[in-house]
């Protein structure tokens, strides 16, 4: 059992939140390992230059990535008060969602299963 008062438990548990800006795009109809062609690219970058890259990638995980980033950055504008000018992409991940199983039929009445994988991307901005 929690030690502490409910208002006490809520009050420490919300001082741990993180907060750095960031914005997360959940079940993305891409797999996780294109999305991290992407996410490799700009890792570390700043903002700009990352949204440059995103723009011009011919995959289609970036314009996912691009549409999350530009979220990214206003949530810092607007939510955090930073500079768009000093962020830069701390951590960019993507995780493992539900697939979707499908059948494909297949030759003398076998039936082949497709996967249509689904992922969750993750962007995290900071201030240099």
């Amino acid at each position: 059992m929690a030690k502490g008062h409910r208002s006490q438990i809520k009050r420490e548990r919300n001082a741990q939140k993180d907060t750095r800006p960031s914005a997360k795009l959940s079940y993305a109809r891409v797999s996780v390992q294109k999305a991290c062609f992407v996410l490799d690219a700009i890792r570390g970058k700043d903002a700009v230059s990352a949204l440059g890259i995103v723009t011009y990638n011919p995959r289609y995980a970036s314009t996912l990535i691009e549409k999350l980033l530009k979220s990214a950055i206003a949530n810092a504008e607007n939510n955090n008060g930073m500079d768009p000018a000093k962020l830069y992409v701390e951590e960019c991940f993507a995780n493992k969602g539900p697939t979707m199983k499908r059948v494909k039929p297949r030759a003398q009445g076998r039936a082949y299963r497709i996967e249509k994988r689904m992922s969750h991307i993750t962007i995290v901005l900071n201030e240099r």
